[in-house]
């Protein structure tokens, strides 16, 4: 009985943590929508994000040495 206490409390961890992520992301992307409604910002918010991201594959392909000489 004791053991499968222990895996029912450990099944409960993933759902716990998708809960808070998509809880923060929510509370934060409702921050963050009324700067969006003026276009000048949504296109400095697009490019800041996909410039973030080439960033990071960029810094960690060379990082790993994924670089095809």
């Amino acid at each position: 009985m004791q053991q499968n206490d222990f895996w029912q409390n450990v099944s409960r961890y993933p759902r716990f943590l998708i809960t808070i992520s998509l809880g923060i992301f929510f509370a934060l992307f409702e921050r963050i929508k009324p700067v969006l409604k003026n276009p000048f910002a949504l296109a400095a918010s697009i490019g800041l994000l996909v410039g973030g991201f080439a960033f990071l594959y960029f810094t960690l392909k060379a990082m790993l040495g994924l670089n095809a000489v």
